[in-house]
C-alpha cells in the first residue's frame, strides 16, 4: 500500500531532502545538494519565491519506507500575469514503481483542480532561476549544482501516465582549447568603437554589488520574450544577491556598459562544484566547506550560468566583448572545460553564440505536461 504524507516539520523536510541520497547512493553522476541550503529554499519565511508562489512537499511511503517525493507548486505571477493556468511540480524523485509516481502526481492534480488550473507541467522549480527538466539523455554525464539528475525510468513513468513533452532543453560542453581569440578579438574592438561600449571586470565582490540590481533588471529584459519566462521580483533580487553573488568568483562576472554607464550585457560563470559537492555529501561541516572553497579557487571546469544582452543590442555582436574578457581570465586560470547549463532548444539566438567553439551536446532534458 502506498501512503502519501505532506512534509511540514523540519524533520519531515529533512527526510524529504535526504531521500535522493539513498536513491542515488554510489551513483557517480548524481550531485547532491547542501541539505541546509535546500531547507532554506523550502522555508516560506526565508525564500522570497513564496511571495508569489505556494508549494507543498509530499513524501510517498511503502512498507513504512520513503519511496518517492514531489513538490506541488503554483507560481501566481505566472498564473495571474501571464494567464498560464498551470500547476507545476518539482523536486521529483521516485523508485521504479509507476504506481508511486501516479500517487504523488495525484497530489499535484488535486492542487491544480482546487485552484481551477488547466494543466500540470514539470519538473520545474519556483522560478526561472531554479532547476528544470527531467534528464532524457546523458545519464552517464556528471551533473551540476544547478541541474537535477534522474534515472531513465522517470521518462517511462511520465509516458505511461499520459504526459506529453512540453519543453526541450539542451546542455553542451566544449574544451577551452576550442576557443580561438581570432573569432572575437577584432570584432570586440570594432563593436566597442561603433557603439561606445566598454567592459567592466572585477577582482572584489564588494565592487560587484552596486551593479547587481541592474543586472537582474537586464536579465528580466533579456528573456522577457521567451514564452516560459517569469520575471524576477525586487525581493528575489535581494535574496539571490545575498545567497549567490558572494559565492561566485568576482573574476567570473563580466559586464558591458555604454558611454553613460548603462548596463547592456552581462555574464555569470561559476567554477564547477560537482566533485566538491559529492565529497561534501550534503554537509558543509566539518569538511564540506573546505571542498567547496578548494573548488572555488582551483576547479579547472567552469559552468556558464547566465548570460543576458539588452534587446537593443541583441544581434550586434556584444558577446564578443564578454568572450574576450573570459578568454583572458580562463587562460590565466588554466581552465580546461566550459559547460553550458540547460538552454531551451527553441532559443536559437543563445545557441548561435557558441557555434565557433564547436560545443557537443552531452545532456538533454524535457518538461512534461498533462491537461487536468
Amino acid at each position: 500500500m502506498i501512503t502519501i504524507k505532506e512534509a511540514k516539520s523540519k524533520k519531515e523536510l529533512t527526510d524529504y531532502i535526504k531521500f535522493p541520497f539513498s536513491l542515488y547512493k554510489d551513483n557517480p553522476y548524481w550531485v547532491p545538494p547542501i541539505i541546509a541550503d535546500e531547507l532554506e529554499s523550502f522555508d516560506k519565511t526565508k525564500n522570497p519565491a513564496f511571495d508569489n508562489a505556494e508549494a507543498y512537499f509530499y513524501l510517498a511511503y511503502k512498507d513504512n519506507e520513503i519511496v518517492g517525493r514531489i513538490t506541488a507548486i503554483i507560481n501566481w505571477s505566472e498564473v495571474n500575469n501571464q494567464h498560464k493556468r498551470k500547476v507545476r511540480f518539482g523536486w521529483f524523485d521516485v523508485i521504479d514503481d509507476v504506481e508511486v509516481t501516479k500517487a504523488l502526481l495525484e497530489k499535484v492534480y488535486e492542487l491544480g483542480k482546487q485552484n481551477n488550473l488547466e494543466h500540470v507541467e514539470g519538473p520545474m522549480g519556483f522560478s526561472n532561476l531554479d532547476k528544470v527538466g527531467v534528464l532524457t539523455e546523458g545519464y552517464d554525464q556528471m551533473g551540476t549544482m544547478i541541474t537535477w539528475y534522474n534515472h531513465p525510468y522517470y521518462v517511462t513513468h511520465f509516458e505511461q501516465l499520459g504526459f506529453k513533452v512540453e519543453k526541450e532543453y539542451i546542455e553542451s560542453i566544449f574544451p577551452f582549447s576550442n576557443v580561438k581569440p581570432e573569432f572575437f578579438l577584432k570584432a570586440q574592438e570594432l563593436i566597442k568603437k561603433r557603439y561606445g561600449l566598454r567592459s567592466l571586470t572585477f577582482t572584489k565582490t564588494k565592487d560587484i554589488m552596486p551593479h547587481v540590481d541592474k543586472m537582474f533588471d537586464l536579465f528580466n529584459d533579456s528573456y522577457a520574450k521567451l514564452s516560459s519566462f517569469v520575471a524576477i521580483s525586487d525581493v528575489q533580487k535581494e535574496y539571490f544577491k545575498k545567497k549567490y553573488i558572494s559565492f561566485i568568483n568576482p573574476e567570473y562576472i563580466k559586464f558591458v556598459v555604454d558611454k553613460d554607464d548603462n548596463l547592456v550585457a552581462f555574464s555569470i560563470v561559476m567554477p564547477s562544484f560537482s566533485e566538491a559537492l559529492q565529497k561534501a555529501k550534503g554537509k558543509l561541516f566539518p569538511f564540506g566547506f573546505i571542498h567547496l572553497l578548494r573548488a572555488r579557487k582551483k576547479s579547472k571546469d567552469v559552468v556558464f550560468y547566465l548570460i543576458g544582452v539588452h534587446p537593443d543590442y541583441q544581434n550586434k555582436g556584444v558577446t564578443a566583448i564578454i568572450f574576450d574578457e573570459y578568454f583572458k581570465t580562463f587562460s590565466e586560470k588554466g581552465i580546461k572545460n566550459c559547460i553550458r547549463t540547460p538552454e531551451l532548444a527553441e532559443n536559437t539566438a543563445i545557441h548561435l553564440l557558441w557555434k565557433n567553439f564547436d560545443p557537443k551536446i552531452h545532456c538533454q532534458r524535457k518538461t512534461y505536461s498533462k491537461d487536468l
